[in-house]
Order: C-alpha cells, then sequence, then structure tokens
C-alpha cells in the first residue's frame, strides 16, 4: 500500500504530485456549475491546507467533510443523468464514516438534482477500512428506482478486496479501464453505461 512502503519524505512528495484529471476542464468546472455544491469554491494553489496522513495534497482535490478523503467532480451531466467523480485519499467507513459524509453532502444534492448514474475513478484511494454497508445500499436504492447505478473504475486489487469482503459489490460494481483518460466523457459514460447494462440484466 502506497503510504505504508514509502518513507515519509517520498511518501509527501507523491501525495503532492497527485493532482485531479485536467483535460475536460474546458468542458466541466464544478465550481462554475450552480448546481453543484462547489459552486464558487475557489483554490488557491500558493497556500496548501489539505492533507492525508497530514502529507499535504494538491490544491485543486475538494474537500467534502471527510478527514483523509478527497474527491473532483470531473464532469456532471444533468440531461444524461450521470457524474464522474475522481477520489484519491484514505476512504474509512470504520472510523470515520466516510461513505455517511460522501452520501449525504456530496451525492444526495447531486441525487436531488437528477443525477443517477455515478462513476467513481478510484485508482488513489490508498485504503479502505470497512463498517457495516447500510450507506451503500441507501445509495444504490435511491439510483436503482431511476434505471441509475454506481460503478467504481480502477480501484486497486487489495481495496477491492476489502470492498468485496464486505460483500459491496451488491451496490458497487467494479470495472477496469486503464485508458479512460484518452476518453472524452460522454465516450466513457457510453463504455460505463454499456457494461453496467450488461451486468445488470444478467
Amino acid at each position: 500500500m502506497l503510504p505504508a512502503r514509502l518513507s515519509g519524505e517520498r511518501r509527501g512528495m507523491i501525495m503532492y504530485d497527485i493532482e485531479p484529471f485536467y483535460n475536460w476542464r474546458h468542458l466541466y468546472a464544478a465550481e462554475e456549475d450552480e448546481f453543484s455544491i462547489f459552486y464558487g469554491r475557489q483554490h488557491d494553489e500558493f497556500h496548501f491546507t489539505q492533507t492525508v496522513y497530514n502529507y499535504y495534497i494538491h490544491p485543486q482535490w475538494d474537500s467534502f467533510g471527510a478527514a483523509n478523503l478527497y474527491l473532483k467532480v470531473l464532469f456532471a451531466d444533468y440531461d444524461y443523468n450521470y457524474a464522474i467523480i475522481e477520489m484519491m485519499g484514505e476512504w474509512n467507513d470504520c472510523i470515520e464514516n466516510d461513505i455517511m459524509t460522501l452520501k449525504r453532502k456530496v451525492i444526495d444534492h447531486m441525487i436531488a438534482r437528477g443525477i443517477y448514474k455515478f462513476i467513481l475513478i478510484t485508482e488513489n484511494i490508498f485504503n479502505f477500512h470497512a463498517s457495516d454497508d447500510c450507506y451503500y445500499q441507501e445509495w444504490w436504492e435511491d439510483v436503482q428506482e431511476k434505471g441509475g447505478w454506481i460503478a467504481v473504475l480502477n480501484m486497486p486489487e487489495y481495496v477491492a478486496q476489502e470492498f468485496n469482503r464486505i460483500h459491496l459489490y451488491q451496490y458497487i460494481h467494479l470495472l477496469e479501464q486503464n485508458n479512460w483518460r484518452t476518453f472524452q466523457p460522454q465516450h466513457l459514460f457510453h463504455f460505463v453505461d454499456n457494461q453496467m447494462i450488461k451486468m445488470l440484466s444478467r
């Protein structure tokens, strides 16, 4: 696991170097989306305040109230009812109840605005600490009744093992697409949507 294996100095350098995917900024920016909870948020490129494991991270990540888990809404389409969210840090349901914070502070707001298909990019989730599955079940029920789904792209294997250990695959579907950065957002959505249609029809 990345934080455990590296020296403190090297770990801090890597934390700072990880920035949200930037190539869709000309198409969408959450801080310019009046429907987003991040509308109007400003990012100071010179004063670093956000941390994971007490190491400063890139200032473009958005805090939503979790201690060591951050995200960036890369794209939201209210006509096609989907959002692409990149995540970074430690996902801790056991101590911090991160899923409750994510659901209440971000997801519920997006669902209220008509988003019910969620693509979470989780390459930079370093650790996952499980608790119960009630908020995952609630999230799934909220979107499933609208024909929606929750898909996770490129979750590290050791994190996926912990997800699967408590059977979260009932609600969140793990997919792989290593070259997703070459897609335009609508193409990535169509790729994932087709995969989800196949999976949910079995």
